[in-house]
């Protein structure tokens, strides 16, 4: 038996974004946001130990791992287009309130998402995350 699934969720843009993810659906949502040069393989561990009392979300950030960018998508890896692609990303899933682990390159898109949607955000937990007036943008 897996300690969690993956899964491919393909947006509007034709991005197609690779996730594990575990828990009830109906549990409150911690999405897990990696760091550089990693990808949610960063949580494989994490995923198992919170996964009976949360619905965990960890994607793999466009650039890292298997998320797919179509190449005449002429994707700019920006925060603003990290966040943008993440946010599209939690639309898709119907996801309207998570809390967030951020960690390092995560930290600027998590920051991002919740400047965004502050009502959606129901916690942060940083790890090694930079908090400076670039990463807001």
């Amino acid at each position: 038996m897996s300690l969690y699934e993956v899964s491919k969720l393909k947006l509007d843009n034709g991005i197609e974004i690779f996730y594990r993810h575990a828990g009830p659906a109906n549990a409150p949502v911690l999405l897990l946001l990696h760091g550089f040069p990693s990808s949610s393989h960063q949580f494989r561990n994490l995923i198992p130990l919170l996964s009976t009392r949360y619905r965990l979300i960890a994607p793999d950030l466009p650039g890292y791992g298997f998320t797919n960018i179509p190449n005449d998508l002429h994707y700019k890896y920006t925060f603003a287009n990290l966040t943008n692609t993440i946010d599209a990303f939690l639309a898709g899933l119907a996801i309207t309130q998570f809390a967030m682990y951020i960690f390092d390159y995560g930290a600027p898109v998590g920051l991002r998402l919740a400047l965004k949607h502050p009502e959606a955000v129901t916690a942060i937990i940083t790890q090694n995350g930079n908090a400076y007036e670039e990463g807001f943008g």
